[in-house]
């Protein structure tokens, strides 16, 4: 009897102490904390990473994106066969399938992706209690648009990025009829280079609290898109940032509409590389850092390598 009770003790000290072990392994495969100089990845796409020490230790990572750049293709998450076009009211949660952003750039074979849409269901108790799991089905928030086919209906809050032919837009009302690809997102964030008063009342339901944030905008053509991400959740290595302080960075880099997407744990942004997939910043789901949460879609884009 002595000898299983040490045994079933020696299991509860090892569940106890396994997220401390995940905590401590992924904290030390994290980049080291060094800004990036804008830097070409592929032809029309360039990367920067910035470090800042204060109001709080954080990270930001920011893509440009020229749509107008020859190859650049845009690429959103399909529905899987049979999947049912539904919304957040019908609880049909049959339009995708969870899948990690790592894994949409290698499957799909692009060479850039960010998480996009708001989901359920969804779970986060523990490191190994969470959903939904990679290959479930999960509902997408808003719409969704591949390949011109609609997997996500639209719905009137919840704003959407809508890709045409080498330009984009953001519209409030949700809605891409004419797109060949659209993802949405919770919030407006800029509209005519201006901080909106959807911004403002998100302020008074969140408060100003430091997030990771997952971020698209566009300049006034509607031909340059960003993809702004940053890290959180990390105290000493990135705490993320505030709403006010998201919208002062989009106004700095000139950015004319912005949309917040699905951020917290979700944020990703990976890219190809010949060695496989690689993620450039850091997620933090079930508070692991460096683990990448399953989500419900994916914004992806091809783009031709850069010349010799």
């Amino acid at each position: 009897m002595s000898q299983w009770k040490n045994v079933n003790n020696s299991l509860i000290w090892l569940g106890l102490l396994l997220p401390l072990i995940l905590y401590g392994i992924n904290v030390f495969r994290r980049p080291s904390r060094v800004a990036i100089a804008p830097k070409p990845l592929f032809q029309g796409i360039t990367y920067r990473r910035q470090v800042k020490q204060t109001p709080r230790p954080h990270i930001i990572h920011i893509v440009e994106i020229d749509l107008t750049a020859p190859g650049i293709t845009p690429l959103v998450t399909l529905g899987y066969p049979g999947a049912v076009p539904g919304d957040s009211y019908n609880r049909i949660p049959e339009e995708t399938l969870a899948q990690r952003t790592s894994e949409f750039v290698e499957t799909q074979g692009v060479q850039l992706a960010i998480n996009g849409n708001f989901f359920y269901p969804f779970r986060e108790v523990t490191p190994w209690n969470y959903g939904p799991r990679p290959g479930k089905r999960v509902n997408s928030v808003g719409i969704i648009m591949s390949e011109g086919k609609l997997v996500s209906k639209p719905e009137e809050k919840w704003p959407s990025l809508c890709l045409m032919e080498r330009r984009a837009e953001i519209r409030a009302d949700g809605t891409c009829e004419d797109s060949l690809q659209a993802v949405a997102g919770q919030t407006v964030l800029l509209e005519n280079g201006e901080q909106t008063e959807a911004v403002t009342q998100r302020l008074a339901e969140e408060g100003i609290r430091p997030y990771p944030f997952n971020i698209v905008a566009l300049d006034a053509t509607g031909t340059q898109l960003w993809l702004i991400q940053t890290d959180g959740k990390q105290p000493f290595y990135s705490e993320g940032i505030t709403l006010p302080e998201a919208t002062d960075l989009l106004q700095e880099l000139g950015v004319e509409t912005a949309l917040r997407l699905d951020g917290g744990g979700s944020t990703t942004m990976a890219i190809s590389t010949p060695d496989g997939p690689k993620v450039l910043n850091v997620p933090a789901h079930t508070k692991i850092p460096g683990r990448q949460r399953p989500v419900a879609n994916n914004l992806g884009f091809f783009a031709k390598p850069l010349v010799p």
